[in-house]
């Protein structure tokens, strides 16, 4: 006597399996379209990798074997296939700078890019939604002209000039709060114990995190500023004020909570924006993260390298725009996945 197991999967399942399934056939163009355009920027800049390790002493023929053994001595296109034969199989080749596994290379900055990229969201997200509904529930007011033009000039700022102004604020003014300006860790990181490990690691998180996040949060608080004052005016808050509920209640569970829906779609858009200013800000403060390391790969000339990372940082952004958008579709019932 035997049984058949058969799973049913729910519709709404079937289908969001349909949809993301759909969205990442179609991320994979995109994927390609950017290791082609790294590629060929790469290669139309003078020069390549060995010429770097040029020297008088070296002979030609030792240096023409070095390009043969990395595969610069192929036609162009040879390599451009090769490589994205080997990028989808996983296999991101050998950094000329770092004389290891690129993958290992990325596996020691990524955990601290995503680090850095989390909490700058958090304080992009946290610190700009609360200042824009504040904005709005005092609209006209001398505090809601002030944070205008506070929010506006913090996000007209370049973040590296932010950030220069946070080292030097840190290494003078405010050196008392003994904030670190610069490295992820310090020198006796590995001698503390659990709880000096994480104390120190956030005080060396506070400025990157603050120069990253702080232009963002200033954006975001003038959309939600908009969102807000828009959902005030809307009939269900007029309605519930005319029941007699008060008007915290009424800003809170009424205005504030359709204000956030348009939030989620927002967070797709700033994604992009935080990790192409991480390159910039984890420079700035020596953070370890695939931003500096893709600084100094280029600097370097490590073409597996500065492919990798650059791949890799479109995939964090497609995924990013991908959660975006089944969160909002989570959040908000009226939303189909087609």
């Amino acid at each position: 006597m035997g049984f058949r197991l058969q799973l049913v999967a729910r519709p709404g399942v079937t289908t969001l399996i349909r949809y993301v399934g759909s969205r990442l056939l179609q991320a994979i163009p995109l994927l390609i379209g950017v290791v082609t355009l790294i590629f060929v920027l790469l290669h139309l800049a003078p020069g390549d990798p060995t010429s770097l390790w040029f020297h008088p002493d070296i002979p030609p023929e030792v240096m023409e074997r070095m390009r043969e053994s990395m595969g610069l001595d192929l036609p162009l296109h040879q390599q451009y296939l090769h490589w994205l034969k080997s990028f989808f199989t996983g296999d991101f080749g050998y950094s000329y700078s770092h004389f290891r596994p690129v993958s290992a290379v990325i596996g020691d900055a990524l955990p601290a890019t995503l680090l850095l990229g989390g909490a700058a969201l958090l304080v992009a997200f946290g610190v700009g939604s609360a200042v824009g509904a504040w904005q709005a529930v005092r609209r006209g007011s001398p505090t809601d002209s002030f944070l205008t033009v506070v929010t506006l000039f913090l996000y007209s700022m370049p973040g590296f000039w932010l950030g220069l102004m946070l080292i030097l604020a840190a290494s003078t003014w405010l050196a008392w709060l003994g904030l670190p300006v610069s490295g992820m860790t310090s020198v006796d990181h590995a001698s503390l114990g659990p709880l000096g490990r994480v104390s120190d690691l956030a005080g060396h998180l506070v400025l990157p995190t603050i120069a990253l996040g702080l232009g963002s949060a200033a954006g975001v608080a003038r959309f939600m500023r908009g969102e807000m004052l828009e959902a005030i005016g809307q009939d269900y808050v007029r309605t519930a004020r005319a029941k007699g509920l008060p008007e915290g209640v009424v800003i809170r569970r009424h205005a504030l909570r359709n204000a956030l829906l348009p939030m989620v779609s927002l967070l797709g858009l700033y994604l992009p924006i935080l990790f192409g200013g991480a390159v910039v800000i984890e420079v700035v403060f020596s953070w370890p993260g695939m931003g500096r390391t893709m600084y100094d790969a280029v600097l370097a000339r490590d073409y597996p390298l500065v492919m990798a990372t650059s791949f890799l940082f479109g995939l964090l952004v497609i995924a990013g725009n991908l959660l975006a958008d089944l969160l909002y579709a989570f959040v908000d019932p009226r939303v189909r996945y087609d």
